[in-house]
């Protein structure tokens, strides 16, 4: 090995060392609570300055610097994050929007602290606590790893932290202290990373924005080992460190040398958009910014107020006014935000990706610098560079299609640091860029003129997206999506919409900012500027037009008049907050005011006197009809759970005017009929359905039931399109329609409802069903109101927000929803759960009239007396097959008699 090669792999050792002490750190902590620790690059840098302060401003010995800040400083950063942040978050539900929210928060939260501190200068005379001969950090990490792998598989501790992470809740149930395990994972994670900060500081910048950049792009390993594998990630980042210091070899020439050389000196970036874009998803839970409840009203006067405040800079002068220009491009900016993160519900990380090539498109061709173009006036220029990068959207809109949660987070995180080490970092492509303003607002006054113009478009803009079709679609997807999607909304499509609407008008506010700062700064689109502008908007309200105006005005104020810092800082103790106070500050004052104690007149204390008094002296009911009789066993489900027992009554059965059961109602004709052929689904190896043949014909009420883990659910999502068999045909008539999405299927006239409650939170009973009737097979002005009535949700109920209704009312929403798209076929999952007496006489009144109209009804359902009296077919189900079929009555009483023999 020549001497050159040989002192790149040492080099390179020396990176990986550090990126791997980052994978375990990470991975640890992940896997005692569920946490991707955004904060880990951050803790690094506090740490790091930390040490420097103890052993370069105190002179204090190096050991003894050490010893305060890796065994003290960042285990007890870690136990408090996790006590005071995190802990109440899992106690409150555990959220994993919240969470995610909290861990940015913590992340900025830090970084500004840190530059309050000790200032945004970069420092470079951090103290060496390891020497720059790697095998001594090499020696840390191995150790560090094997101690840990052995402790996790070897020990009771170990044991305790698998069962943690495989099932929190029975782990607690088992005696095993869930927040102990997390504790010790918190402060294991922040040891990790104070002691990458030691390590780094000394051949890196020392600054409150960089070191925490570069520890979060080599999160990269810890992605590639699936959040698991210690060993993995430990070779990937040596294997990583060495390769990227070999590439430095290379001195490519021609137009690819510029491109080659950023490739070579950003490897772990590269690492980083591969392992997030192209390798298994990880983090599947969903972690979308959602409240549960309905959406807090603008206060009246609160836009009349904004306007003013936005007009009172045209009367400053000077610096002031300098200053008041920046407010509404990142107000536009932040509008972005609002509809993808808040209106959409999608996780975005990267705005300031596509606010910095806004600004560098204008730039360009405004220079006439841009490949194929004339040099254009510097409005034309700023329309088209929107234009160019709206496009550009679907980098991360098109991941979105298929990751959610942590993944999509990751996803955008990424491709917002590779534009920035890629793009903005990279002098042939900004080396000499300049931005003038266009003609005739050279001014501070009039380009403030021209900008409050831009916003206000892009405030329409917005406007058009949150209501209408469009905006009742958005907010479904963003309160449920596989609920928006069984409603018929096209989901990916609407996704791309918002990635690609969010692009523009990202475009549009940094191209404003950089023609405000007369130049193109990198450094005001990096991917930390990203980070803190999506924690300012989802903590001041991500679906607030107005919150999104608020935060870039206390972003641009707070850092312009006092030591920069303030605003990170602000920003991170609200972000931490996020998990008491989801929906933002105007939820947290209607919490925080009291309430008024509720008293009735005089008139209401005599009502409900008389009406006490007839309660009392009423006599008892008598027996309903369809009770069941004295001395009769009331039927269980072939799981053994007894049912009936939350209702007093049923439905009676339609009998004939002889008495006799009344015959099987007919097939209708001229209506598709679902069938499945032959169906298979395994998960993991394991056999969910193995073969089943099943039809579901018009006219008729058909019935699937058998024990939990059966398959019941499986046939079900396969049939509504959620899930895909691994072999087998699901048909619509003559049509094949295995492949086809949910959306696709409602489309056809195949609508569904779920067993746990789809409904959107954020939208009006009347909007929730207009959104079934929108995205509906044939959709009707009528059905709404129809809907509505048939389920007896018209009235003062029908402008109710759905987030204020009892289960028995969603239960009807859903429904009314179902069938406000005028479906051929129903599916329906329990749809009884949660229903009174009345409403289940109703629904089953409701399900009988649908059946004698032709439409197609499939039920999953447990209460075998509602089976009884409703089915035509009933299917029995064991072990992923079709057991037994046949008439109600006779596959019931069979069932019963097989009971009795065991």
């Amino acid at each position: 090995m020549s001497s050159l090669t040989y002192d790149l792999t040492l080099a390179g050792l020396s990176v990986g060392s550090a990126a791997a002490l980052t994978g375990v750190g990470l991975i640890v902590t992940y896997r005692a609570t569920g946490v991707l620790n955004f904060a880990h690059g951050a803790i690094a840098m506090v740490c790091a300055y930390a040490l420097r302060q103890c052993v370069v401003e105190w002179r204090w010995p190096l050991w003894a610097g050490a010893v305060v800040t890796l065994l003290i400083l960042a285990p007890v950063m870690g136990v408090v994050l996790e006590r005071f942040v995190f802990r109440p978050l899992s106690v409150l539900g555990g959220d994993p929007a919240q969470t995610l929210v909290a861990s940015i928060g913590v992340f900025v939260l830090l970084v500004g602290g840190a530059a309050l501190l000790w200032g945004q200068g970069a420092r470079d005379d951090a103290p060496e606590l390891v020497s720059a001969d790697p095998w001594g950090q090499l020696a840390v990490v191995l150790v560090l790893a094997v101690g840990v792998g052995a402790v996790i598989r070897w020990t009771r501790f170990g044991r305790e932290l698998r069962a943690v992470v495989d099932d929190r809740g029975l782990a607690v149930l088992g005696g095993i202290d869930a927040d102990r395990v997390a504790a010790a994972g918190w402060a294991f994670g922040a040891f990790t990373a104070g002691l990458t900060g030691v390590l780094l500081a000394p051949y890196v910048r020392l600054d409150p924005y960089g070191l925490p950049l570069l520890v979060m792009e080599v999160v990269a390993v810890a992605v590639a080992a699936r959040m698991r594998s210690l060993p993995v990630a430990v070779v990937v980042a040596l294997g990583v460190g060495v390769a990227q210091s070999q590439l430095t070899r290379l001195h490519p020439s021609g137009r690819a040398e510029p491109l080659l050389q950023a490739v070579g000196a950003n490897l772990f970036v590269v690492a980083l958009l591969v392992a997030c874009l192209a390798l298994p998803r990880i983090g599947t839970r969903d972690a979308l910014p959602r409240t549960a409840t309905a959406r807090v009203p603008t206060p009246q006067g609160a836009w009349i107020v904004a306007v003013i405040l936005f007009l009172i800079p045209l009367g400053f002068a000077g610096s002031d006014l300098h200053t008041s220009v920046q407010v509404p491009a990142l107000g536009v900016v932040l509008l972005s935000l609002v509809v993808v993160t808040g209106r959409g519900g999608q996780i975005s990380l990267g705005q300031a990706a596509y606010a910095g090539l806004g600004a560098l498109f204008t730039a360009l061709l405004a220079a006439g610098r841009f490949p194929g173009l004339p040099r254009l006036p510097e409005l034309t220029a700023l329309a088209l560079a929107v234009v160019l990068v709206a496009p550009l959207g679907l980098l991360t809109g098109w991941p979105a299609i298929t990751r959610r949660g942590l993944a999509l987070a990751l996803a955008t995180f990424a491709v917002g640091v590779g534009v920035s080490r890629f793009v903005f970092a990279q002098p042939y492509a900004t080396a000499g860029l300049s931005l003038d303003r266009p003609a005739g607002f050279e001014g501070d006054r009039a380009y403030y003129v021209l900008e409050l113009a831009l916003l206000t478009l892009a405030l329409l803009t917005t406007h058009a997206l949150r209501r209408g079709r469009t905006g009742r679609a958005l907010a479904a997807l963003r309160d449920h999506e596989s609920g928006a999607s069984a409603a018929g909304v096209q989901v990916p499509a609407l996704k791309l919409l918002a990635f690609v609407a969010g692009a523009a008008l990202a475009a549009l506010g940094g191209g404003m900012l950089g023609m405000g700062l007369r130049a193109f700064d990198p450094t005001a689109y990096d991917p930390v500027r990203g980070l803190l502008w999506f924690a300012a908007v989802v903590v001041l309200g991500a679906d607030s037009t107005l919150g999104a105006l608020t935060a870039a005005a206390l972003l641009v104020g707070l850092d312009a008049g006092a030591r920069g810092g303030v605003a990170a800082a602000l920003v991170g103790v609200l972000a931490v907050l996020v998990g008491r106070f989801p929906g933002g500050p105007y939820e947290a004052v209607r919490r925080l005011r009291p309430r008024r104690e509720a008293r009735l007149t005089a008139t209401g204390l005599r009502a409900r006197r008389r009406l006490q008094q007839a309660v009392r002296t009423a006599a008892p009911p008598t027996a309903d009809p369809g009770t069941a009789r004295p001395g009769t066993p009331r039927r269980a489900d072939p799981d053994g759970a007894e049912q009936g027992t939350p209702r007093q009554s049923r439905p009676p059965t339609p009998h004939a005017a002889d008495g006799a059961p009344a015959p099987p109602r007919p097939p209708a004709e001229g209506r598709a009929v679902l069938t499945t052929h032959h169906l298979q689904a395994r998960y993991d190896g394991f056999t969910a359905l193995d073969g089943v043949d099943l039809t579901v014909p018009p006219g008729r009420i058909t019935a699937i039931i058998g024990p939990n883990g059966a398959g019941k659910t499986t046939l079900f999502h396969c049939l509504a399109g959620t899930v895909r068999p691994s072999q087998g045909q699901v048909r619509y008539g003559n049509r094949d329609i295995t492949r086809l999405p949910a959306h696709a299927r409602t489309r056809l006239g195949i609508a569904r409802t779920f067993q746990q409650l789809a409904v959107f939170p954020t939208l009006t009973v009347a909007e929730n069903v207009r959104v079934g009737a929108e995205q509906g097979r044939t959709p009707d002005p009528a059905a709404v109101d129809r809907a509505l009535r048939l389920f007896a949700l018209d009235g003062p109920l029908r402008d109710a927000p759905a987030a204020d209704l009892p289960t028995g009312t969603l239960r009807r929403v859903e429904l009314a929803r179902a069938l406000a798209g005028t479906p051929s076929v129903l599916l329906l999952d329990e749809p009884a759960a949660g229903l009174d007496t009345a409403e289940v006489t109703a629904l089953a009144r409701i399900l009988r009239a649908l059946a004698a109209d032709g439409t197609a009804l499939l039920v999953v359902e447990h209460d075998l007396d509602l089976v009884a009296d409703l089915a035509d077919v009933v299917h029995v189900m064991t072990a992923g097959r079709i057991i037994a079929s046949g008439p109600p009555a006779h596959v019931l009483d069979t069932l019963d008699a097989r009971e009795t023999a065991v």
